[in-house]
């Protein structure tokens, strides 16, 4: 059986995979050159080769490795299991991220309040293909990797202490710091920081909330905590 057809038979098919990451890439270019006021910036186009160079080789890695994740990230959101509080958590983070995003080329485009040398810059590519390969291993080493914080039961969801969640018990969250930081710095903006705090603040409070939801639920999640001590930085937090 085809990758292709193995993917058909979890419900959801490939043309509404295509359109999802079409629609994607449609946001992401106008959230960054609609503010820019331009299609001359590099760092831009960097920024989003090197993005979703990462989101289609991943995608393609799912689809044929593990189409049930790839089906629980399409449609993992909204579900009646899903959390109310990260519902509300998700789309409070999903504006800021684009407000965020929509910032920085209005920073170092339009107005260039920022002057950041090129070694910072080369620093924020380092940094977001560090984050792309913990999210590669992070996906690579849990089955139950959904968007939303939700228990699944029809997936005989369980705990996962393997690979990255051997030093950190999200290490999902941790690639996504890195990526936070990473991409001012790639795209030249110094006040982007400030976004990448707020963003950091929320995943971390996710990180607490959502812990607090598996350990009441999810059998062998309390043993897991003792085991691996730290959320998202080892020896620091």
């Amino acid at each position: 059986m085809s990758e292709q057809d193995r993917f058909g038979k979890t419900g959801v098919g490939a043309g509404q995979l295509a359109s999802r990451l079409a629609l994607t890439v449609l946001v992401f270019m106008l959230a960054l050159f609609l503010p820019a006021g331009t299609l001359m910036w590099p760092a831009g186009w960097m920024f989003l080769l090197l993005f979703f160079g990462f989101t289609f080789g991943l995608t393609i890695w799912l689809l044929r490795f593990n189409p049930h994740l790839l089906v629980e990230r399409l449609t993992g959101i909204g579900k009646p299991d899903h959390k109310s509080w990260d519902k509300v958590l998700l789309a409070v983070t999903a504006a800021i991220f684009f407000a965020w995003l929509a910032f920085i080329p209005v920073d170092t485009v339009r107005f260039r309040w920022s002057r950041v040398p090129w070694w910072v810059q080369e620093l924020g590519a380092l940094l977001l293909l560090c984050s792309f390969y913990l999210f590669y291993v992070t996906f690579r080493a849990n089955p139950y990797l959904s968007p939303a914080v939700r228990i699944q039961k029809e997936r005989a969801h369980s705990v996962i202490s393997s690979g990255p969640y051997r030093y950190v018990r999200h290490p999902m969250y941790t690639g996504f710091v890195l990526f936070a930081i990473g991409t001012p710095f790639l795209l030249g903006s110094w006040y982007g920081l400030l976004g990448t705090v707020l963003l950091i603040v929320l995943i971390g409070r996710r990180a607490v909330l959502e812990e607090r939801a598996l350990h009441e639920e999810l059998t062998g999640y309390s043993e897991y905590m003792v085991r691996t001590r730290y959320r998202l930085v080892p020896f620091v937090w």
